[in-house]
Parts: C-alpha cells; structure tokens; sequence
C-alpha cells in the first residue's frame, strides 16, 4: 500500500477509481442473502433495489438483459439470495452489487413464477371454466402440437391408430422445451386456428422436470391456448404435472396417451353406442307411430266425409247466390221507380220550361213597353207643336214680320217704349223682321 505512505493527494475521482478497481479485483462473486426494499422498476428496464438485513443494507441492481430473462416478479419485502460482482457508482460514490442471478430463498425460482402467473391470469378469468369449449365427439382431423421426436407423438399415433385408424392427423412440429420453444408452441396454436380446419388441437409432452416442462407454464403459451377459437387439448408430462397451459385448456389430460384416448372413443365403443342409439331411435319412434296411428283413427272417427262437406257448401253457395239475385232486381225496380217519380217532380219545375213561359213574358213586356213609348212621343210632340206655335204667335219676330219694327238704345241695348227716353242726336237702333238700322234721331214729339 504504497498509496497511503508520506503525503499523496487525490482528487476525488482518483480516489473512486482506485477503490472500485480493489472492490471489483476482491468481489466479483459474491452471494448476499437479504430482504428486498426501495424495489425500482423504471422504463429503462433495470430494476433496482436495496439488500437488507437488521444492520446492515446494501445497493443492488439488474441490470435489462438479465432482468428479462428473470422468471419471477421481485416485490419489497421478498427474501432473496442474489448473486453479482460488486462495483463503485461514481456519481454517488457509492458501492453497489452489480446481480447476475437471483432466486427467491425458501421456494424455487422456477415454482414461484408459476404461483405468480397463475395467480395473475386467474385473477384476469383465464382459467374460468364459462370460457372453455367443449371438445367434439367425433372430430374429423385432429390438430397436434408437438415435437416430431418426442415420446409423446409416438404414444399419440399409437393409442389414436388402435382406437380409429382412419382418423386424419395434422402434426405442426416444435421444440418442447429450452430456449424458444414457448414461442413456438405458442405460434403453432396459432397457426392451427388460422388454418381453420382442424377440430380440436392436442398440445403437449411427455414427462420430465420443471425445467423441461417450463415452457407450458410461460404466458406467451397461456394467451395462445386462451384466444384459441378450436378446442384445445393440454397433455403435459405425467398425471401429477400440472402446467399453467393445463389451467388454461378446454381440456386436461393427465399424459399424450390420455389425451388421444379423450379425443375420440374407440371404433368398436361407437359402433356399440350408435346400434344402442338406434335401437332406442327405433323404439322411440315406433313408440311415437302407434300413438299416432291411435290419435289419427280417433280423429277419422269424427271427421264427416269431404265429399257431402263440399256438396252442401255447393247448395249453400246456389241458396246464397239465388238471394242474392233476388234481392237485386228488388232493390233494382225500387230504385227505379223512385227515379220516375223524380224525373216527373224534376220535369214540373223545368228550368227551360221557366225560360220559355218568362222569356214570352218578358216579349209581351217589351212590345207593350214600345207602344207606350210611341204614344208618349207622339203625345209629347203634339204637345211641343202646339205650344210653339203658341210661342211663334207671341214672339216679337211674327209682329215685326207684320210690318212693325223696334227701336232700342245702342249704348245699352234696352228698348225705347216713349219718345221722352231719347233726345236729338241720340244713335238708336231698329230691329225689323229681317235685318238692322241705325238712326240718329233728328227730332222727338210726344205725340
């Protein structure tokens, strides 16, 4: 320790260096055991948490690709027992514990995953029996998903070739357990349901440990076999496995062989069981029939021949036509009389027969009407003659046309009726019967 002899100063980041190179020379593998407290899961992907005990906690992260490979979800409060290397977080100039691996201590990583999964799709109703689909009786192809060269296969074709030789199989190959093959099988579920033609899917293998089993406890597979609108089959490892695709299938069966044993019953059971259906088809409906017949003669019994039926509903229908008939001409001749009588009431008060009587009437008017307008003038006319002439005797005009003659004042116009009206030199007109003079009077007289 060189360093740390006479006087040597470091910055702060020397002195960080220095003590993260010691930690992670002399604690690149080191197991803690603790509880789990501060958890921190950011969008980053990292989880971060703190490792305590009654004295003492430490620091600790997982980092994104070894989170995701994680089987089980960290919670506070979880006892855990973490493996890592231990390193300095400069910024902070903290120590922490760079985890590589982790499981839960007192339970297996692996089996506290399953409880968590299947606690979670329990809760989301995955496992609900009102969504599971009953399995066909009689499927006509059966879809199966599993490896090519596993055991399971063998015991598959085998039980369904003794028990239905002829029964058309559809095998879509994966990989049953390792790295990837939860995808596979998951996909291959799918692949069946785009297909559309198969009746029910047989998903499963044969036996062996939790490990080799694992991927029929991933949710990828759980989801597949949930959205899966084609019955599905789960056969996983022995009877006493139970896989979370079990929880989630139509239907469990405890083995491979189980499963093709519950798919589809034997020729020889179906046959038996269709000549009992028939027997009882038969005895069914030549139960029905004699009962039939029964009801059928009772019902003749009281049936009236069709033949006289139709015969008076012939006469009924000649009755019914004949009154008719009768009861048309009836209505007809009344309504023909009260016609007459109102064409005679209507032909009294004709309207061209009114026009006539007062259009003869209104001539006799008019003529009469003439002749006293002709009499009136004829009257009026004597009457105008004799007064004019009564008129033509008194006018001045027929005494001037006597001989006489009329003098009058030219500066007023009025007539000189005495000599004492005018005086010499006056200018006085006179008027005779045709034409005028005017004088200048010389001399007046009274005489």
């Amino acid at each position: 320790m060189d360093l740390f002899t006479g006087k040597r100063i470091l910055t702060v980041t020397q002195f960080t260096n220095l003590v993260s190179g010691i930690l992670e020379e002399n604690f690149d593998h080191v197991w803690i055991e603790g509880e789990v407290s501060n958890l921190s899961t950011p969008t980053s992907g990292h989880i971060y948490f703190t490792l305590k005990d009654a004295n003492a906690q430490v620091r600790a992260v997982i980092f994104r690709a070894s989170a995701r490979i994680l089987k089980f979800k960290i919670t506070d409060g979880m006892q855990l027992i973490a493996r890592g290397r231990v390193s300095v977080f400069a910024p902070r100039g903290e120590y922490q514990l760079i985890t590589e691996y982790v499981e839960p201590k007192g339970i297996g990583a692996l089996q506290l995953s399953f409880l968590q999964l299947k606690e979670r799709l329990h809760k989301e109703g995955l496992f609900s029996e009102a969504r599971k689909k009953p399995v066909p009786r009689l499927p006509q192809r059966v879809g199966i998903v599993t490896s090519p060269t596993g055991a399971a296969i063998h015991d598959i074709l085998h039980v369904l070739d003794r028990r239905f030789s002829n029964i058309h199989l559809l095998l879509n190959p994966v990989r049953v357990q390792g790295e990837g093959a939860a995808a596979e099988i998951a996909s291959a579920i799918r692949d069946f349901n785009r297909y559309g033609k198969v009746d029910v899917i047989i998903v499963g293998r044969g036996g062996g440990s939790i490990e080799d089993l694992w991927a029929f406890n991933e949710e990828v597979v759980a989801r597949a076999i949930a959205e899966s609108k084609i019955p599905l089959i789960s056969a996983v490892g022995h009877e006493v496995d139970i896989t979370i695709s079990d929880l989630a299938a139509d239907l469990r069966a405890p083995t491979p062989s189980a499963a093709a044993e519950l798919v589809i019953a034997t020729k020889a059971e179906l046959s038996e069981k269709l000549t009992t259906q028939l027997f009882r088809l038969n005895r069914v409906i030549n139960l029905i029939l004699r009962e039939s017949r029964g009801e059928v003669l009772a019902l003749c019994k009281g049936l009236r021949d069709p033949s006289s039926l139709i015969d008076t509903l012939y006469q009924k229908n000649d009755y019914l036509l004949e009154r008719l008939n009768a009861s048309i001409t009836k209505q007809t001749d009344l309504r023909g009389q009260k016609l007459a009588l109102l064409l005679g009431r209507l032909s009294a008060v004709n309207p061209q027969k009114l026009v006539f009587t007062y259009g003869a009437l209104v001539q006799s008017l008019y003529l009469r009407q003439g002749r006293a307008a002709t009499n009136l003038m004829e009257r009026f006319k004597k009457s105008v003659m004799m007064k004019s002439t009564a008129l033509d005797n008194l006018s001045p005009l027929a005494t001037l046309a006597r001989g006489y003659s009329m003098a009058f004042r030219i500066s007023d116009g009025r007539l000189i009726r005495d000599s004492s009206q005018i005086t010499s030199g006056d200018h006085i007109g006179v008027q005779f019967a045709h034409g005028k003079a005017q004088c200048i009077v010389e001399q007046t007289t009274s005489d």
